[in-house]
């Protein structure tokens, strides 16, 4: 984590009134530390990147870069291809005080190039901070302001609101899809929307799971998103289990599925109990590198009470159900607590189709939903009843009148559309085999160390 990382006396020690933090979830290359962001070029001018997303035509780009505009990539990261995509075309202007509208040229060229999904923040050394986000919006990105004691204006540019909040700044907007900022040496911000084509479908997985409770993406609250998630759920269950269901207890599994699960047992009539206590000291199991590590993860992770299951009819509800072995751990646990029947509900619909977009969802095969009925997934997690959302329900669910502009979403694990296009089998086949749990351990040599994860966690140590 963060704070594992960096301590009051390593802030202290930063110089400068600039500059670019990123929190690392591999999705493309090496999990090394060698390809750790921000990545910086020397030339022109000194510029440093770093970029939530991925990019569907980095190998392309990687080899036009060395055989066209000769350049040396040093890593397999899509964030080094982006960052010297905005290099190359930022030193083809060739001018020694480039201007915002050279830099908006620059980001017009990286649209142009560039296929995928992403928020980028970059620095220029002596020039400024620029900021831009992908065509179709999918990664969200942020910008806020504050005045200091001295009156002077300061900017931040974040992937989300709670990082500009909790720093004392005020919201100002969201970057549109396609949409550039640029902050110069003297803190004047200019923006301008350099795509040709921009679209607004940001990624639904957002708002179902990776973004805090708290937190506002493209105008919509997390949290409301999430409580009519749980109500849309809720009258499913109504629908096809019937008014008189046997439910006792609505359990949550922590912690995104909170929010839903609370609304959901509101609207069912029924009691809402944390049955789960949480270990903080370990991350999330879904980021977690193998199946094997997530399945043993979710035991250090989570205590049962077992007061709340016992003799009880639960219904354990989760935010999705990606791979499956939490999902059949939890179960097992709630089943070893007592619990007379397990029931389990997903406030999302089945995952059954890779993503390309930057959520770590790169093989078919490990999704337990590809291929698989409702079912077969129940019997395979050895749940009791089972139940999803359906896909319309979570896009009405994340919809408000109060951003009538934003209507679509880019739902490609759900429904297999790739709203960038250019998606085909073969790409995702290829997709598979360089990006399944089994190639990942291969290309970083981990090996699993099963430790207590509540004094220190060793997983990913390499062999030598």
């Amino acid at each position: 984590m963060v704070r594992d990382v960096f301590h009051t006396r390593h802030m202290r020690a930063l110089l400068g009134n600039y500059g670019i933090g990123h929190v690392r979830y591999p999705t493309a290359g090496s999990s090394s530390s060698a390809e750790a962001q921000p990545f910086y070029v020397n030339s022109p001018y000194g510029i440093t990147l770093a970029h939530n997303g991925n990019l569907t035509n980095a190998e392309e780009i990687h080899d036009d870069l060395f055989k066209t505009d000769l350049r040396h990539m040093n890593t397999d990261s899509d964030s080094e291809v982006l960052l010297n995509v905005f290099a190359h075309e930022l030193q083809k202007i060739g001018t020694l005080n480039p201007t915002p509208e050279d830099i908006f040229h620059t980001v017009s060229r990286v649209h142009e190039r560039c296929q995928g999904a992403y928020g980028v923040v970059a620095m220029i050394t002596g020039h400024g901070l620029v900021g831009f986000r992908d065509p179709n919006g999918i990664r969200p990105l942020i910008y806020g302001s504050r005045v200091t004691e001295q009156g002077e204006m300061e900017y931040i540019i974040a992937s989300e609101s709670v990082a500009i909040t909790a720093l004392g700044f005020k919201i100002e907007r969201d970057i549109a899809p396609g949409e550039a900022i640029f902050i110069n040496a003297d803190g004047e911000l200019f923006t301008k929307q350099c795509a040709a084509d921009p679209k607004y479908r940001p990624c639904i997985f957002e708002y179902v799971y990776f973004a805090r409770p708290d937190a506002i993406i493209d105008g919509i609250s997390v949290y409301k998103a999430r409580l009519k998630m749980g109500e849309k759920l809720a009258h499913k269950i109504l629908r096809d289990w019937g008014e008189d269901h046997d439910i006792d207890v609505v359990i949550p599994i922590p912690d995104t599925s909170r929010t839903s699960a609370l609304e959901l047992a509101n609207i069912l009539g029924v009691k809402f109990r944390e049955g789960f206590m949480k270990n903080r000291y370990i991350g999330r199991t879904f980021i977690m590198p193998g199946q094997q590590q997530r399945k043993k993860s979710v035991r250090q992770k989570l205590n049962p009470v077992e007061l709340e299951f016992k003799g009880k009819n639960v219904l354990l509800v989760d935010d999705s159900i990606v791979r499956g072995t939490t999902c059949n751990e939890i179960i097992q646990m709630a089943r070893d607590s007592g619990a007379k029947k397990v029931y389990f509900a997903s406030a999302a619909p089945k995952v059954m189709y890779p993503n390309v977009y930057g959520i770590d969802m790169p093989a078919k095969t490990e999704l337990i939903a590809s291929e698989r009925s409702v079912e077969e997934i129940q019997e395979i997690i050895g749940a009791d009843r089972l139940i999803f959302q359906d896909l319309e329900d979570l896009k009405n669910a994340v919809r408000t009148s109060k951003v009538p502009t934003l209507t679509e979403f880019d739902c490609s694990v759900f429904d297999g559309i790739y709203v960038t296009g250019g998606i085909d089998a073969d790409y995702l086949n290829n997709l598979e085999q360089k990006r399944n749990d089994s190639a990942k351990k291969k290309k970083d040599g981990y090996i699993d160390v099963n430790i207590d994860a509540a004094s220190v966690d060793l997983t990913g140590i390499k062999e030598e």
